[in-house]
């Protein structure tokens, strides 16, 4: 009966956890352009990029339900390349959205036999987008540290026999119907836990059985002077682990302890952040909202593309932005508006997102330095995110106050991605 993580610390801002749940589940369990375990594994991918083991594991499970081959479990190279080919994308989002270009686009979107159709395309881009914030989310609530005793965010082994989070909020209407729907789900379409663990185990002793002769095989070419270095083939990174990134292990209590190596979900894994301030002269150049913002160009093209989820996340946009922050406000003296604003507009900043008609001194004036270092690590690099930080970042905030801030970074962080890729789906298209 306990709740997950993610939903209990959401839940200190309700109206927001629903509009939340909504999107979730409409992303991942609703009619839409990609199938059903493709949506699971492209969130593994994008978790990876942030080595977020919690959602990774989470999505795992969810993508074995929805009858996904566990092979793909593996790794990248186990998976169709259609798939593959949005690693470039992903990695791109995950750490420099403003790298993005058109080509990146056309490239998905050529004619042959592994291309995407734009509809299939925005639904990636929002999935990846999504759940590379939503990782940001996990690391700066502490979601995804074991801590075990009861703390703010005790991480357990994942049960077969568990929903997702999704699935497991109670206390409206909403989220009563969500659970009948997903029990009948469940019913109509997961696999049984009895034949999940058999196929599980069979993967297993299969990769045993394949592992132990390749290294036979590689000790025998040893011996003949002939031994081959593990390392980049073709322009893809290889596991030095033969195990590494199998499909999780269900144990005889039905537990997913999850994949050994997350790296092994990803290409070129020293890609990360750059400070925007400081690139080249000769790179992209400031993102100005005044050409191009969500609420003229981005909502109506990603709705046009996928139906509907432009409402939802429009919706989750301006909850955020309502919700209620008058005591944070009020220690820094300003109006909570004018605090959210600062918040909202130095993480857009840090992504090269400008507003023509904000004074950006105003940061520094609202932000004491240490929540800037705290925003901008959860935001850029989530994965140092220390389980220390959320305790020591304000401490005369209250918790409530500090999910608050988790949730406009989530936020912003998510738009600023959706801009810059509905930036070149739009170029693409003109």
């Amino acid at each position: 009966g306990r709740l997950e993580a993610v939903t209990q610390q959401m839940g200190y801002h309700p109206q927001y956890l629903d509009s939340f749940l909504k999107t979730q589940h409409y992303l991942m369990h609703m009619d839409g352009p990609l199938p059903f375990d493709c949506r699971h594994y492209i969130a593994i991918m994008a978790a990876a990029r942030h080595q977020c083991r919690y959602l990774v594991n989470l999505h795992v499970l969810q993508f074995l339900r929805a009858g996904g081959d566990p092979q793909w479990l593996r790794g990248l190279e186990f998976i169709p390349p259609k798939l593959r080919n949005l690693n470039e994308i992903n990695k791109i989002l995950a750490h420099r959205p403003w790298l993005i270009t058109k080509e990146h686009i056309e490239k998905l979107l050529k004619i042959s036999e592994w291309s995407w159709s734009l509809a299939e395309l925005v639904h990636a881009v929002v999935l990846l987008a999504h759940c590379h914030a939503l990782a940001s989310f996990v690391f700066g609530c502490g979601c995804e540290q074991d801590e075990g005793l009861g703390g703010r965010g005790s991480l357990k082994p994942l049960s077969l026999g568990n929903q997702c989070f999704c699935e497991a909020t109670a206390g409206n209407s909403y989220s009563q119907e969500l659970l009948r729907i997903n029990r009948k789900r469940s019913l109509d379409s997961c696999m049984e836990l009895d034949s999940l663990r058999e196929r599980m185990q069979r993967i297993h002793v299969e990769t045993e059985g394949r592992d132990e002769m390749r290294l036979l095989q590689q000790e025998r070419e040893e011996g003949e002077g002939q031994g081959a270095e593990v390392g980049v083939q073709g322009g893809t990174e290889h596991c030095s682990d033969p195990s590494a990134g199998l499909s999780p292990l269900a144990d005889t209590d039905g537990v997913v302890t999850g994949a050994t190596n997350l790296a092994c979900y990803m290409q070129d894994p020293d890609f990360g952040y750059q400070d925007f301030a400081r690139r080249d002269e000769d790179q992209t150049q400031v993102f100005r909202v005044q050409d191009y913002s969500w609420e003229d160009h981005g909502f109506s093209l990603v709705n046009r593309l996928y139906s509907d989820i432009g409402h939802l996340l429009d919706e989750k946009f301006r909850m955020v932005d309502g919700l209620q922050s008058s005591a944070m406000a009020k220690r820094q003296g300003c109006e909570p508006s004018v605090f959210k604003r600062g918040i909202w507009n130095y993480i857009h900043c840090m992504f090269g997102i400008r507003y023509d008609d904000y004074d950006y001194a105003e940061v520094n004036q609202l932000l004491e330095r240490m929540l800037k270092v705290y925003i901008k690590t959860v935001t850029c690099y989530p994965e140092k995110t220390n389980s220390e930080m959320f305790d020591r970042f304000w401490k005369q905030f209250k918790h409530s106050e500090k999910v608050h801030v988790n949730l406009l970074i989530l936020e912003a962080r998510m738009q600023a991605e959706l801009l810059y890729a509905l930036q070149a789906i739009t170029q693409y298209m003109i």
